[in-house]
């Protein structure tokens, strides 16, 4: 067989390689395609969006047969109930940076954290508890004690800069050894209520925030905990590891252990103001 023939030949097999392997490609392409996918169930999707479209602390959505506990109007829980959410879930430090681990948070408060590394897990928790007096023009009301028993002030003018001066102050100051001082110990995990504090004092300790509590017709009740932490960030709302289904919410039980995301309590270190 002469040289050209065999050219001739070569190209027509190449040609004929081509075309299967490109029919091939276009059949599995399009039998990928039409593989049916499981329709997203009405009931997600509904939660999905309120999860996305939750501006409000008291937009969290709740798990099925928990209605929200009603406080007065005027309530500390009422309060923090109504605490703004940012849009970004991103937990940033003071400096602008985003926080190494982004696995603890299920929403982040729209709180300033200031641009200096002050605001931590303490200090956060007396943010809002100052705040919240504020807000309710209560200006006498807000002190708070340093481990020596110094008690910090805040004294007129009475307005948002010399606020915001005071509560730098109060967090160079006090911590959560001396906020674990000033506080009381709480009834009971059954008695559970928004504006609750479980902390451990200490060099360092850490606190946490209850933010919000739901109950069931028989009674049974669950939380939301938000935390700062070191270095000094937004406040975030946590998720709950111990339950994956429950969470960001967590029951109220009589277990001794109560497993945030980056800190072990123990029930008997729930607090109230």
């Amino acid at each position: 067989m002469e040289s050209k023939e065999i050219t001739i030949i070569s190209k027509i097999t190449n040609m004929m390689y081509k075309l299967f392997f490109a029919s091939f490609f276009l059949w599995s392409f399009t039998c990928n395609n039409n593989t049916k996918k499981e329709p997203i169930k009405k009931e997600e999707l509904e939660k999905k969006v309120q999860v996305e479209n939750a501006t409000f602390i008291k937009n969290i959505p709740l798990p099925d047969g928990y209605t929200r506990i009603e406080n007065g109007d005027e309530s500390f829980a009422t309060w923090l109930q109504n605490v703004g959410l940012k849009k970004d879930k991103t937990v940033y430090k003071f400096d602008g940076m985003p926080k190494y681990n982004q696995e603890a948070q299920y929403a982040v408060l729209d709180i300033s954290v200031d641009k200096r590394d002050l605001q931590q897990c303490a200090d956060a928790v007396m943010r809002l508890r100052a705040e919240y007096l504020f807000s309710q023009g209560r200006f006498t009301e807000i002190t708070f004690t340093d481990n020596e028993n110094i008690v910090y002030k805040f004294e007129a003018p009475y307005t948002r800069d010399n606020f915001a001066k005071y509560l730098n102050r109060v967090f160079g100051m006090c911590g959560s050894a001396s906020l674990a001082k000033q506080l009381k110990p709480a009834s009971s995990m059954s008695n559970i209520a928004a504006g609750n504090v479980i902390i451990r004092g200490g060099f360092p300790g850490h606190a946490v925030i209850v933010m919000d509590v739901a109950q069931n017709a028989e009674g049974k009740k669950i939380y939301l905990l938000a935390q700062s932490y070191m270095p000094a960030q937004d406040i975030h709302v946590l998720k709950n590891p111990m339950d994956e289904n429950l969470s960001p919410w967590y029951e109220a039980n009589e277990n001794e252990i109560i497993q945030t995301p980056e800190y072990t309590f123990k029930k008997s270190e729930l607090m109230a103001w």
